[in-house]
């Protein structure tokens, strides 16, 4: 096992099982990975020990499922190496559900246990000698770069249709194809994927887009039928023509644009935004041909991309940023026009944390509407300015004077008085830097202070103005420009 770079962890795990007198092999993913000379991303093995009998061996353990498994802990620095996943051969019965097994036993042999599994690459089993078994051809779909299911295909994804996306995941993980039977079969049995958990049909797109063939990913549940189940708003694109600066339909350009960040190895965040940035040209669609046009299509985007991620139960926090970079997508910068304090506005309308996520899904957007370069003139200019500014105060956080300071000074609670009083000073920040001085700021805020409520709120009222009338100045000028893209 040395000579296959098994961990010293795994290989102890195994000793002890066998010097106990019990069976025990590397099982699924770590044998295919092993013999397709890949990484493993984990380690797991199988035995005919029971699960109490798992512990009598290893006193450090974790066991609270039905399912037979046994987390092992180790001292182990490897992330997949700290709790080591033992399982007891079993054998499942009916899928009642087409989510779980009704019922799960445990069997006394390792083929048995391999009989129950997904497809054929992961029915694999190998021994502490290095010796695979192969009851069902998984090295030959190996050689032949194919995803098969052991067995019957639609017996196999009706035990649990979330099988039908881990085909497509597989296929454009291994860079496979899924072989004939088995496609014909996900064709037939798509709906089966509404009966799933929705973080389970999460888990398993987060997967796909995680790929470097994410975009083969997304055209294949498209083919297979299954996107309508996953996405059905991003096949609204699909035959959905564009204007004189796009050469794709709607649909391809988003899935070209995820190509490009999948490529780039870039964050999940980016790769769905750049997936989504113009799920909303559909319904912003006015007129046919060259000179159609998309006007809103980033913020009817934004909103529908809270509600295809919730439906999917992704996090608060992962739904809201990425809507906000489909939102913000469309930003206007004309080298010629913008000032330092225009930029500090725009990263600070961005966010200093979302800029260099945004830029990517402008380069993006760009490369899969089929330009060459990704990051032209204007917006290595935008980027430089960036950072010349990014160290100036770009939000009430970045004041030299803060709310915790604001009310002894003034002698206020906590009330809404304070967030108006440090808005208006980050307004006078953001035009010139060099205000943001404690003593000028403390000066200032005690002037601020001496004005109403209703004064407050007007200076308030004139600043969220500004930024409308920035916002709006740039996009008049992409619509005069014809900057729909």
């Amino acid at each position: 096992m040395k000579s296959m770079n098994v961990p010293d962890e795994v290989i102890a795990v195994s000793k002890a099982l066998a010097e106990a007198g019990f069976e025990a092999y590397l099982v699924g993913g770590c044998v295919r990975d092993i013999l397709l000379d890949r990484e493993p991303k984990d380690w797991d093995v199988a035995t005919d020990a029971r699960p109490e009998e798992i512990q009598k061996i290893f006193p450090d353990t974790v066991y609270e499922n039905a399912f037979g498994t046994v987390g092992i802990k180790t001292a182990s620095e490897d992330s997949r190496c700290k709790v080591i996943e033992v399982t007891t051969y079993r054998i499942e019965g009916k899928y009642t559900d087409k989510r779980h097994p009704d019922e799960v036993k445990f069997a006394s042999n390792i083929e048995d246990d391999l009989s129950r599994r997904d497809f054929t690459v992961n029915a694999m089993a190998m021994d502490m000698k290095g010796d695979v078994l192969d009851p069902f051809g998984g090295r030959r779909d190996l050689d032949a770069r194919v995803v098969r299911t052991v067995g019957a295909p639609e017996e196999r994804f009706s035990e649990d249709a979330l099988r039908l996306m881990r085909a497509v995941r597989f296929a454009v993980e291994l860079d496979f194809e899924i072989e004939l039977n088995t496609r014909r079969a996900i064709e037939k049995l798509a709906g089966g994927l509404e009966a799933i958990a929705k973080e389970r049909v999460r888990d398993e797109l987060s997967k796909i887009l995680m790929t470097r063939d994410a975009a083969k990913g997304i055209i294949l549940l498209e083919e297979l039928d299954l996107l309508r189940y996953v996405l059905p708003e991003l096949r609204e694109g699909i035959g959905v023509g564009q204007n004189k600066h796009h050469i794709y339909t709607v649909f391809e350009h988003n899935v070209r644009a995820l190509d490009y960040t999948a490529r780039e190895n870039y964050s999940l965040e980016v790769r769905m935004a750049s997936l989504l940035h113009d799920v909303g040209k559909p319904k912003s669609k006015r007129g046919e041909g060259p000179d159609s046009t998309f006007y809103q299509h980033e913020y009817i985007g934004a909103k529908m991309a809270v509600r295809m991620l919730d439906r999917l139960r992704y996090p608060r926090d992962f739904v809201e940023r990425v809507a906000h970079l489909v939102r913000m997508h469309m930003f206007y910068y004309d080298t010629g026009v913008i000032s330092p304090a225009g930029v500090r506005r725009f990263v600070a309308r961005v966010g200093p944390e979302n800029i260099d996520d945004l830029l990517k899904v402008r380069e993006a957007d760009r490369i899969g509407s089929g330009v060459k370069k990704a990051m032209p003139y204007r917006l290595r200019h935008l980027l430089f300015m960036i950072e010349k500014v990014k160290r100036d105060p770009l939000s009430p956080k970045m004041l030299a004077l803060r709310g915790d300071d604001l009310m002894p000074l003034l002698g206020i609670p906590q009330s809404p008085r304070v967030g108006w009083i440090l808005n208006a000073l980050l307004e006078e920040v953001l035009d010139d830097p060099a205000r943001n001085e404690k003593d000028y700021l403390a000066t200032r805020a005690k002037e601020l202070n001496a004005l109403s409520d209703d004064g407050l709120k007007e200076l308030f009222a004139h600043a969220q103005e500004k930024k409308r009338e920035a916002e709006e100045e740039a996009e008049g000028e992409i619509k005069k420009r014809h900057r729909v893209a």
